[in-house]
């Protein structure tokens, strides 16, 4: 079998990275119980490789006793110390094995336990190798595809990546290069599991932590991100380094850094911001370069409002929704866009129309206007249906708020 086990020793040690002691050890015990379990060699063998030429050598192990029972296992002192004078009751007796017999007896189904044992020492090798990578990009290329799976080839591994955790637009022919996420590995019956993805958040933040040394070293931090897979991802990014400036850092001259992230998403495009903790800074930063007009943010209910010239709307949407959607899961609220046209007055032009009309009022100042306005007394109908208790609230002495109630109630009257 010399001339069979040393390639295999070799080409598993080079090309799969599995020690040749292991494989040796693994072969061994295969042979040796693929020829126990023979009908024409029915004894216990011990196998012994040698790992520079892969000769194998083999001895059939008898139990030494002073009346045999069992011949396939036993062998009387006698014989045995007619080879072996030392030997003594209770010893183990070896006999060589012509390693050409043992071949004839037991090469199938030596070739099917050793072919089991390294499938399942392959396995383990991966989940040896590959631990320490997870959350890391790994880069191999396409061996095939069936029905959306995609299986690669990694060099000392294989894995599969699902058609659920690829990128839908895409296609890959066997011989193309490329790049995964390794998610973690999982334990299946058949071994370790290599978890590959593309469409994942976290491929992008991968990748540009492999071409942007700021987030590299933790100069530059993600504080969010927002994806469609295959259309769009958004992102914000911040430092804790006045003198960097996190948005140029990953975007580089001229679009030089981001490129190298883009190259590997196809058609995908990146949008990265300015990250702020103040959500109207924030708001302002996504919406860029539109400018929002009657911005209104909701904290309680995480609800942000704004309307947006006819030029800008279109494009802040985008097609289907899409970039509003992403949008809004970026900032973690949801977000209310409406068309400037349709709006026509904006929040700060119905407050001053308001004052306005409460104006017309002899005894409504400017600023009891404007207090009025903000406790939602807006027009002289829901003045005049006040009480006096409402317009305390806002800061008017029990006579002045009896006046103005008199004359809003006399307006409304005529």
């Amino acid at each position: 079998m010399k001339s069979d086990l040393l390639p295999v020793l070799e080409y598993m040690e080079h090309e799969k990275g599995i020690a040749r002691a292991d494989m040796i050890a693994l072969i061994a015990e295969a042979v040796s119980s693929a020829a126990k379990k023979s009908a024409d060699c029915r004894q216990t063998v011990r196998v012994e490789i040698d790992p520079k030429t892969g000769e194998l050598k083999a001895w059939a192990q008898f139990k030494v006793v002073d009346s045999v029972t069992d011949p396939d296992d036993e062998i009387h002192i006698t014989k045995a110390r007619q080879q072996n004078p030392e030997i003594a009751l209770g010893d183990i007796f070896e006999q060589p094995i012509d390693p050409s017999v043992l071949g004839r007896i037991a090469a199938k189904t030596a070739q099917q336990l050793i072919m089991q044992q390294v499938r399942f020492h392959e396995k383990q090798h991966i989940y040896e190798q590959f631990r320490n990578r997870i959350g890391s990009i790994l880069s191999g290329v396409v061996r095939f595809q069936e029905r959306g799976n995609i299986t690669i080839d990694f060099g000392k591994a294989e894995g599969t990546l699902f058609r659920n955790e690829a990128i839908w637009s895409e296609h890959f022919n066997p011989g193309d290069r490329i790049t995964c996420l390794l998610q973690g590995i999982k334990e299946t019956p058949r071994g370790p599991e290599l978890m590959l993805t593309r469409a994942h958040p976290d491929f992008i933040k991968a990748l540009m932590t492999c071409e942007i040394a700021e987030l590299a070293d933790g100069l530059i931090e993600i504080k969010a991100i927002a994806r469609d897979p295959g259309f769009r991802t958004k992102l914000c990014v911040d430092t804790h380094d006045s003198r960097i400036d996190p948005v140029g850092a990953c975007i580089g001259s001229h679009g030089s850094r981001i490129k190298g992230v883009l190259k590997d998403l196809g058609q995908e495009k990146v949008d990265v911001v300015r990250y702020s903790d103040d959500i109207r800074t924030l708001v302002l930063e996504v919406v860029r370069p539109a400018v929002p007009q009657s911005l209104h943010i909701d904290e309680v209910n995480r609800v942000v409002s704004f309307s947006l010239e006819e030029k800008d709307f279109a494009i802040f949407v985008g097609k289907s929704g899409r970039n509003l959607r992403l949008a809004s899961r970026l900032i973690g609220y949801e977000i209310q866009v409406e068309h400037l046209q349709r709006v026509g007055l904006n929040f700060e032009d119905k407050k001053a129309q308001a004052i306005q009309v409460l104006l017309q009022l002899p005894n409504v100042s400017e600023t009891v206007a404007e207090h009025l306005v903000e406790a939602g007394i807006t027009d002289l109908e829901t003045l005049a249906e006040a009480s006096e208790e409402d317009l305390a609230a806002v800061g008017l002495a029990s006579e002045e708020a009896r006046a103005v109630l008199a004359t809003a109630k006399e307006k409304v009257a005529s």
